[in-house]
Protein backbone atom coordinates (compact mmCIF):
# COMPACT_ATOMS: atom_id res chain seq x y z
CA UNK A 1 0.00 0.00 0.00
CA UNK A 2 1.57 3.50 -0.70
CA UNK A 3 3.37 5.01 1.99
CA UNK A 4 1.96 7.32 4.50
CA UNK A 5 4.15 10.06 5.91
CA UNK A 6 3.86 10.97 9.67
CA UNK A 7 2.12 14.07 9.80
CA UNK A 8 5.11 15.74 11.98
CA UNK A 9 7.55 15.19 9.44
CA UNK A 10 8.82 17.19 7.43
CA UNK A 11 8.35 16.29 3.07
CA UNK A 12 11.30 14.11 1.92
CA UNK A 13 13.74 16.13 -0.13
CA UNK A 14 14.44 13.98 -3.16
CA UNK A 15 16.92 14.34 -5.80
CA UNK A 16 16.70 12.23 -8.65
CA UNK A 17 19.67 12.19 -11.33
CA UNK A 18 19.34 10.22 -14.43
CA UNK A 19 22.49 9.22 -17.07
CA UNK A 20 22.50 11.34 -19.96
CA UNK A 21 23.67 8.85 -22.11
CA UNK A 22 20.26 9.27 -24.54
CA UNK A 23 16.88 10.11 -23.70
CA UNK A 24 16.36 6.95 -22.08
CA UNK A 25 17.19 7.06 -18.40
CA UNK A 26 15.31 10.26 -18.15
CA UNK A 27 11.93 8.93 -19.85
CA UNK A 28 11.97 5.44 -17.17
CA UNK A 29 12.50 8.25 -13.98
CA UNK A 30 9.42 9.96 -14.83
CA UNK A 31 6.84 7.33 -13.22
CA UNK A 32 9.74 7.71 -10.05
CA UNK A 33 9.11 11.05 -9.82
CA UNK A 34 5.49 10.91 -10.07
CA UNK A 35 5.72 8.56 -7.55
CA UNK A 36 7.25 10.54 -5.04
CA UNK A 37 5.40 13.53 -5.81
CA UNK A 38 2.06 11.68 -5.36
CA UNK A 39 3.59 10.50 -2.04
CA UNK A 40 4.23 13.97 -0.89
CA UNK A 41 7.84 14.49 -1.36
CA UNK A 42 9.70 17.54 -2.59
CA UNK A 43 12.00 16.13 -5.90
CA UNK A 44 14.38 18.15 -7.25
CA UNK A 45 15.82 17.00 -10.65
CA UNK A 46 20.07 17.05 -11.82
CA UNK A 47 19.84 17.21 -15.53
CA UNK A 48 21.75 19.05 -18.50
CA UNK A 49 20.87 19.41 -22.44
CA UNK A 50 18.12 17.38 -23.85
CA UNK A 51 17.82 15.14 -20.59
CA UNK A 52 16.86 18.34 -18.99
CA UNK A 53 14.37 19.79 -21.46
CA UNK A 54 12.57 16.52 -21.66
CA UNK A 55 11.92 16.30 -17.71
CA UNK A 56 11.31 20.11 -17.60
CA UNK A 57 8.45 19.75 -20.08
CA UNK A 58 7.08 17.05 -18.40
CA UNK A 59 7.33 18.26 -14.60
CA UNK A 60 7.39 22.30 -15.58
CA UNK A 61 7.33 23.28 -11.91
CA UNK A 62 9.96 20.85 -10.32
CA UNK A 63 13.08 22.81 -9.78
CA UNK A 64 16.50 21.23 -11.77
CA UNK A 65 20.00 21.51 -10.85
CA UNK A 66 22.50 21.82 -13.74
CA UNK A 67 24.47 18.45 -13.28
CA UNK A 68 26.93 18.13 -16.34
CA UNK A 69 26.81 14.87 -18.44
CA UNK A 70 29.91 12.55 -19.28
CA UNK A 71 30.93 13.80 -22.31
CA UNK A 72 31.37 10.83 -23.52
CA UNK A 73 31.93 10.88 -28.20
CA UNK A 74 30.60 7.69 -30.27
CA UNK A 75 31.89 6.35 -33.01
CA UNK A 76 29.90 6.30 -36.63
CA UNK A 77 30.88 2.61 -37.44
CA UNK A 78 29.50 -0.39 -35.36
CA UNK A 79 32.62 -2.22 -35.60
CA UNK A 80 34.62 0.59 -33.51
CA UNK A 81 31.69 1.42 -31.16
CA UNK A 82 32.48 -0.62 -28.04
CA UNK A 83 36.38 -0.30 -28.30
CA UNK A 84 35.88 4.01 -28.09
CA UNK A 85 33.54 3.60 -25.43
CA UNK A 86 36.13 1.34 -23.39
CA UNK A 87 39.24 3.29 -24.66
CA UNK A 88 36.51 6.69 -22.56
CA UNK A 89 36.32 4.85 -19.12
CA UNK A 90 39.62 7.19 -17.54
CA UNK A 91 37.24 10.06 -18.77
CA UNK A 92 34.37 8.08 -17.33
CA UNK A 93 36.08 7.41 -13.80
CA UNK A 94 37.05 11.26 -13.74
CA UNK A 95 32.97 12.14 -14.56
CA UNK A 96 32.24 10.02 -11.28
CA UNK A 97 34.86 11.97 -9.26
CA UNK A 98 33.12 15.27 -10.08
CA UNK A 99 29.90 13.66 -9.38
CA UNK A 100 30.53 12.52 -5.88
CA UNK A 101 32.19 16.46 -5.32
CA UNK A 102 28.89 18.36 -6.84
CA UNK A 103 26.82 16.41 -4.23
CA UNK A 104 28.86 17.32 -1.30
CA UNK A 105 28.42 20.88 -2.64
CA UNK A 106 24.57 20.36 -3.65
CA UNK A 107 24.36 18.56 0.27
CA UNK A 108 25.55 21.89 1.73
CA UNK A 109 22.72 23.65 0.52
CA UNK A 110 20.09 21.50 -0.34
CA UNK A 111 19.78 19.04 2.61
CA UNK A 112 18.45 16.14 0.51
CA UNK A 113 17.13 12.90 2.66
CA UNK A 114 17.89 10.45 -0.71
CA UNK A 115 19.30 10.54 -4.00
CA UNK A 116 17.78 8.31 -6.55
CA UNK A 117 20.48 8.09 -9.23
CA UNK A 118 19.84 6.47 -12.80
CA UNK A 119 23.15 5.01 -13.88
CA UNK A 120 25.25 7.89 -12.27
CA UNK A 121 27.79 6.15 -10.32
CA UNK A 122 29.12 8.76 -8.48
CA UNK A 123 25.95 10.19 -6.67
CA UNK A 124 26.92 8.60 -3.40
CA UNK A 125 28.21 10.12 -0.51
CA UNK A 126 28.89 9.27 3.10
CA UNK A 127 26.03 10.28 5.42
CA UNK A 128 23.37 10.77 2.83
CA UNK A 129 21.18 7.74 1.71
CA UNK A 130 21.69 6.97 -2.34
CA UNK A 131 19.69 4.31 -4.56
CA UNK A 132 21.46 3.77 -7.78
CA UNK A 133 18.84 2.31 -10.72
CA UNK A 134 19.82 -0.17 -13.49
CA UNK A 135 19.09 -2.61 -15.82
CA UNK A 136 21.83 -3.84 -16.92
CA UNK A 137 23.69 -5.45 -13.78
CA UNK A 138 25.70 -7.95 -16.32
CA UNK A 139 27.47 -5.55 -18.90
CA UNK A 140 27.85 -7.40 -22.26
CA UNK A 141 31.38 -6.24 -23.49
CA UNK A 142 31.19 -8.31 -26.75
CA UNK A 143 34.71 -9.31 -25.81
CA UNK A 144 33.63 -12.95 -24.88
CA UNK A 145 32.68 -14.81 -21.33
CA UNK A 146 36.34 -13.34 -19.72
CA UNK A 147 35.79 -9.86 -20.32
CA UNK A 148 32.13 -10.24 -19.29
CA UNK A 149 33.26 -11.70 -15.53
CA UNK A 150 36.16 -8.78 -15.29
CA UNK A 151 33.27 -5.79 -16.13
CA UNK A 152 30.65 -7.43 -13.99
CA UNK A 153 33.46 -6.97 -10.91
CA UNK A 154 34.66 -3.28 -11.43
CA UNK A 155 30.84 -2.69 -12.29
CA UNK A 156 29.31 -4.51 -8.52
CA UNK A 157 32.20 -2.29 -7.00
CA UNK A 158 30.57 0.55 -8.08
CA UNK A 159 27.19 -0.68 -7.47
CA UNK A 160 27.37 -1.75 -4.03
CA UNK A 161 28.65 1.38 -2.66
CA UNK A 162 25.34 2.54 -2.95
CA UNK A 163 22.85 1.83 -0.30
CA UNK A 164 20.74 -0.13 -2.61
CA UNK A 165 20.75 -1.04 -6.36
CA UNK A 166 16.77 -0.89 -8.07
CA UNK A 167 16.77 -3.38 -10.50
CA UNK A 168 14.58 -2.04 -13.49
CA UNK A 169 13.20 -5.58 -14.64
CA UNK A 170 11.14 -7.99 -13.17
CA UNK A 171 12.65 -10.64 -10.85
CA UNK A 172 10.72 -13.95 -12.50
CA UNK A 173 11.73 -15.67 -15.60
CA UNK A 174 14.57 -13.49 -16.57
CA UNK A 175 12.55 -10.54 -16.96
CA UNK A 176 12.45 -8.49 -19.97
CA UNK A 177 16.26 -7.64 -20.41
CA UNK A 178 17.37 -11.47 -19.49
CA UNK A 179 20.74 -12.09 -18.66
CA UNK A 180 21.39 -8.41 -18.13
CA UNK A 181 19.22 -8.05 -15.43
CA UNK A 182 19.40 -11.76 -14.24
CA UNK A 183 23.28 -12.73 -14.53
CA UNK A 184 23.99 -15.97 -12.42
CA UNK A 185 25.79 -13.96 -9.68
CA UNK A 186 23.89 -10.94 -7.92
CA UNK A 187 25.27 -7.82 -6.40
CA UNK A 188 24.80 -7.34 -2.74
CA UNK A 189 22.01 -4.99 -2.67
CA UNK A 190 19.37 -5.56 -5.37
CA UNK A 191 15.96 -4.92 -5.61
CA UNK A 192 14.26 -5.23 -8.17
CA UNK A 193 11.59 -2.94 -9.11
CA UNK A 194 9.18 -3.96 -12.12
CA UNK A 195 9.53 -2.11 -15.17
CA UNK A 196 9.28 1.30 -15.67
CA UNK A 197 7.75 3.41 -18.43
CA UNK A 198 6.97 6.81 -19.04
CA UNK A 199 3.31 6.29 -20.51
CA UNK A 200 0.23 6.13 -18.68
CA UNK A 201 -2.68 3.78 -20.45
CA UNK A 202 -6.26 5.34 -20.55
CA UNK A 203 -7.60 1.73 -20.23
CA UNK A 204 -9.09 1.97 -23.21
CA UNK A 205 -7.82 -0.12 -26.72
CA UNK A 206 -7.82 1.97 -29.94
CA UNK A 207 -8.19 0.43 -33.34
CA UNK A 208 -4.48 0.42 -34.30
CA UNK A 209 -5.29 2.34 -37.76
CA UNK A 210 -2.80 5.02 -37.16
CA UNK A 211 0.71 5.65 -38.92
CA UNK A 212 3.92 2.97 -38.75
CA UNK A 213 5.31 4.96 -35.73
CA UNK A 214 9.33 5.36 -36.17
CA UNK A 215 10.69 5.70 -32.92
CA UNK A 216 14.04 7.39 -33.18
CA UNK A 217 16.62 7.10 -29.34
CA UNK A 218 20.02 7.42 -28.88
CA UNK A 219 23.51 9.34 -28.88
CA UNK A 220 24.36 10.65 -32.07
CA UNK A 221 26.00 10.15 -34.37
CA UNK A 222 23.97 6.89 -34.43
CA UNK A 223 20.47 8.48 -33.97
CA UNK A 224 20.58 10.38 -36.76
CA UNK A 225 22.71 7.72 -39.30
CA UNK A 226 19.29 5.30 -38.65
CA UNK A 227 17.31 8.58 -39.17
CA UNK A 228 18.52 8.98 -42.50
CA UNK A 229 18.35 5.23 -43.78
CA UNK A 230 14.92 5.07 -42.55
CA UNK A 231 14.30 8.39 -44.29
CA UNK A 232 15.49 7.16 -47.54
CA UNK A 233 14.05 3.83 -47.70
CA UNK A 234 9.94 5.00 -46.43
CA UNK A 235 9.85 7.91 -49.71
CA UNK A 236 8.93 4.84 -51.38
CA UNK A 237 6.95 3.24 -49.26
CA UNK A 238 3.78 5.09 -50.33
CA UNK A 239 1.59 1.89 -48.86
CA UNK A 240 2.08 2.87 -45.78
CA UNK A 241 1.99 6.24 -43.66
CA UNK A 242 4.75 7.11 -41.25
CA UNK A 243 5.45 8.87 -38.20
CA UNK A 244 8.42 9.44 -37.10
CA UNK A 245 9.56 10.70 -33.70
CA UNK A 246 12.93 11.47 -33.82
CA UNK A 247 13.96 12.28 -30.05
CA UNK A 248 15.80 14.79 -30.76
CA UNK A 249 14.47 18.48 -28.74
CA UNK A 250 17.01 20.58 -30.21
CA UNK A 251 16.75 19.31 -33.72
CA UNK A 252 14.49 20.51 -36.42
CA UNK A 253 12.03 19.35 -39.18
CA UNK A 254 13.63 17.67 -42.54
CA UNK A 255 12.61 19.70 -45.33
CA UNK A 256 10.48 18.24 -48.54
CA UNK A 257 8.91 15.37 -46.47
CA UNK A 258 6.58 13.46 -48.68
CA UNK A 259 3.03 13.32 -48.30
CA UNK A 260 2.91 9.66 -46.28
CA UNK A 261 5.30 11.18 -43.81
CA UNK A 262 4.65 13.12 -40.60
CA UNK A 263 8.14 14.40 -38.50
CA UNK A 264 8.11 15.38 -34.80
CA UNK A 265 11.38 16.40 -33.14
CA UNK A 266 10.59 14.46 -30.18
CA UNK A 267 6.84 13.56 -27.80
CA UNK A 268 5.88 13.86 -24.38
CA UNK A 269 4.46 11.71 -22.77
CA UNK A 270 1.08 12.00 -23.57
CA UNK A 271 1.84 12.50 -27.31
CA UNK A 272 3.63 9.21 -27.05
CA UNK A 273 1.37 7.12 -25.49
CA UNK A 274 -1.25 8.44 -28.34
CA UNK A 275 1.19 7.63 -30.86
CA UNK A 276 1.80 4.07 -29.52
CA UNK A 277 -1.40 3.37 -29.06
CA UNK A 278 -3.11 3.82 -32.42
CA UNK A 279 0.08 2.41 -34.44
CA UNK A 280 0.34 -1.35 -35.79
CA UNK A 281 3.69 -1.37 -35.63
CA UNK A 282 7.00 0.36 -33.66
CA UNK A 283 10.14 0.83 -36.04
CA UNK A 284 12.80 1.70 -33.44
CA UNK A 285 15.92 0.64 -31.39
CA UNK A 286 16.26 -2.38 -29.01
CA UNK A 287 17.42 0.13 -26.17
CA UNK A 288 15.36 -0.76 -22.74
CA UNK A 289 13.54 2.13 -21.98
CA UNK A 290 12.24 1.88 -25.55
CA UNK A 291 11.42 -1.56 -25.07
CA UNK A 292 9.63 -1.03 -21.60
CA UNK A 293 7.31 1.60 -23.10
CA UNK A 294 6.22 -1.42 -26.31
CA UNK A 295 5.43 -3.30 -23.12
CA UNK A 296 3.42 -1.19 -21.36
CA UNK A 297 0.88 -1.16 -24.32
CA UNK A 298 1.33 -4.50 -25.77
CA UNK A 299 2.95 -3.43 -29.29
CA UNK A 300 4.68 -5.12 -31.80
CA UNK A 301 7.67 -4.17 -33.14
CA UNK A 302 11.15 -3.81 -35.91
CA UNK A 303 13.84 -3.51 -33.93
CA UNK A 304 17.27 -2.03 -35.25
CA UNK A 305 19.92 -2.53 -32.49
CA UNK A 306 22.44 0.10 -32.43
CA UNK A 307 25.51 -0.79 -34.17
CA UNK A 308 27.79 -2.28 -31.92
CA UNK A 309 26.21 -1.78 -28.86
CA UNK A 310 26.30 -5.41 -27.16
CA UNK A 311 23.41 -4.56 -25.08
CA UNK A 312 20.81 -3.48 -27.38
CA UNK A 313 22.47 -6.17 -29.71
CA UNK A 314 22.00 -9.08 -26.98
CA UNK A 315 18.25 -7.65 -26.16
CA UNK A 316 17.13 -8.01 -30.01
CA UNK A 317 18.58 -11.38 -30.69
CA UNK A 318 16.98 -12.61 -26.92
CA UNK A 319 13.49 -11.20 -28.37
CA UNK A 320 13.72 -12.60 -31.89
CA UNK A 321 14.36 -15.60 -30.05
CA UNK A 322 11.45 -15.23 -27.73
CA UNK A 323 8.89 -14.72 -31.01
CA UNK A 324 8.60 -11.23 -29.66
CA UNK A 325 9.33 -8.75 -32.36
CA UNK A 326 11.31 -9.21 -35.43
CA UNK A 327 15.19 -8.10 -35.30
CA UNK A 328 17.27 -6.72 -38.59
CA UNK A 329 20.97 -5.51 -38.29
CA UNK A 330 21.25 -1.86 -39.51
CA UNK A 331 23.41 -2.82 -42.46
CA UNK A 332 20.57 -5.29 -43.98
CA UNK A 333 17.53 -3.26 -43.29
CA UNK A 334 15.05 -3.49 -46.34
CA UNK A 335 11.62 -1.99 -44.76
CA UNK A 336 9.96 -3.23 -47.90
CA UNK A 337 9.90 -6.91 -46.47
CA UNK A 338 11.20 -6.00 -43.05
CA UNK A 339 7.99 -4.28 -41.78
CA UNK A 340 5.58 -7.31 -43.06
CA UNK A 341 8.20 -10.02 -41.53
CA UNK A 342 7.76 -7.82 -38.12
CA UNK A 343 4.06 -7.79 -38.21
CA UNK A 344 3.84 -11.45 -37.96
CA UNK A 345 5.62 -11.97 -35.02
CA UNK A 346 3.39 -12.01 -31.69
CA UNK A 347 4.48 -8.77 -30.23
CA UNK A 348 4.71 -7.73 -25.96
CA UNK A 349 2.55 -9.08 -23.65
CA UNK A 350 0.38 -6.32 -22.63
CA UNK A 351 -0.51 -6.01 -18.66
CA UNK A 352 -2.25 -3.53 -16.86
CA UNK A 353 -0.70 0.05 -15.95
CA UNK A 354 -1.19 -0.74 -11.99
CA UNK A 355 0.35 -4.62 -12.34
CA UNK A 356 3.65 -2.88 -14.55
CA UNK A 357 4.49 -0.41 -11.77
CA UNK A 358 3.26 -1.80 -8.04
CA UNK A 359 6.85 -3.36 -7.50
CA UNK A 360 8.23 0.34 -7.91
CA UNK A 361 5.67 1.77 -5.75
CA UNK A 362 6.50 -0.92 -3.19
CA UNK A 363 10.42 0.05 -3.81
CA UNK A 364 10.02 3.52 -3.07
CA UNK A 365 7.38 2.87 0.21
CA UNK A 366 10.27 1.07 1.48
CA UNK A 367 12.60 3.23 1.25
CA UNK A 368 10.86 6.52 2.31
CA UNK A 369 9.61 3.98 5.48
CA UNK A 370 14.08 3.61 6.39
CA UNK A 371 13.86 7.69 6.05
CA UNK A 372 11.31 7.75 8.57
CA UNK A 373 12.37 5.54 10.71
Amino acid sequence: MPFNQNESALPFRILITPLDWGLGHATRCIPVIRYFMEQGCMVTIAASGATALLLKENFPGIPQLQLPGYGITYSRSGRSFAPKIIAQIPKILRAIRRERQWLREMQAVHRFDLVVSDNRYGLKIDGLPSVIMTHQLQIMTGFGPTADYLMRKMHYSLLEKFDACWVVDEPENSGLAGALSHPRKLPANPQYMGLLSQLVPDGKLPLQTGPLLVLLSGPEPMRGILENKILGQIRGLEDHRFHIVAGNPSGAVPAHLPSHVTYATHANARELATALATTPLVICRSGYSTLMDLAMLGKKALLIPTPGQSEQEYLARHLKAQGTAFSIRQAEMDLKKDIAEALNYKGFEMLAYSARHSLMQQVIDRALGQLQN
